[in-house]
């Protein structure tokens, strides 16, 4: 048996684009009923009817739009048009990287960030504590932070359009490293707000021979100038501990 395609809950405000499915029918009557893919140009094909604009049209308006037709055709005189969408193909995102299901999201109505976020499952458990977000608008690329996206203002969580790509990077590629003077040396993620303090405390903190006045960082192959330990630690810094004077 085939499969049926069911319709598809959409706001209200939704605008029906090029590659949509909507099912439209007359309510008490089975004489009038398609299914229709909305083509490149914009328009339906429907019985009776022939052509009939629904880009850009909600399906209430395009449910009075074709009752107009229908009426002004002599075809009914007062009928009540059903539309649905079962099937949204003109709007969505796409979601890669660290998270639980990674794809084309359609985009049934207005989300922000957050709420993509939720509907993919959230991140996996090796992604990173922030989310990368490419405007379809060709602007440039925007880092938001994971837990600001619940907690922090709509300036922390924007809306979401169609054709902006979200990734979230695999926190095993997002780390700083720490040598020298430390109990425990080695690579660790970088998480939101960390700081040379935090980092050195990462690193198993400081051993009996190391000074937290001795430290260094050395980030893109060039040393910073006057570190201090409430400066923030970037991905690929590398953090040393310098001996201290006896």
């Amino acid at each position: 048996m085939a499969h049926t395609p069911q319709a598809t809950a959409v706001d209200s405000s939704y605008l029906l684009g090029p590659g949509d499915v909507v099912e439209i029918g007359l309510v008490g009557r089975a004489d009038f009923g398609s299914r229709a893919r909305i083509s490149t140009d914009g328009t339906i094909q429907l019985p009776m009817i022939g052509s009939i604009a629904a880009a850009q049209r909600t399906v209430l308006q395009l449910a009075d739009d074709v009752r107009q037709a229908l009426i002004k055709g002599g075809f009914y005189s007062d009928p009540v048009v059903r539309t649905e969408v079962v099937g949204i193909n003109s709007r969505y995102v796409t979601v890669l990287g660290s998270v639980g299901s990674p794809g084309l999201l359609p985009l049934d109505r207005n989300y922000r960030l957050s709420e993509v976020l939720a509907r993919v499952g959230g991140k996996s458990g090796s992604g990173a504590d922030y989310i990368i977000l490419t405007p379809a608008s060709g602007g440039p690329s925007q880092r938001y932070s994971i837990p600001q996206l619940a907690s922090g203002g709509p300036d922390k969580d924007p809306m979401v359009h169609t054709g902006d790509k979200i990734f979230i990077p695999s926190a095993e590629n997002e780390v700083f490293y720490i040598s020298g003077q430390v109990n425990t040396p080695g690579a660790y993620p970088v998480t939101e707000g960390l700081t040379v303090r935090m980092a050195i405390a990462k690193g198993g903190g400081v051993n009996e021979n190391g000074s937290e006045k001795k430290v260094k960082v050395v980030r893109s192959g060039k040393p910073l100038k006057g570190v201090k330990l409430e400066d923030p630690v970037q991905v690929g810094d590398i953090v040393t501990v310098g001996e201290r004077l006896f």
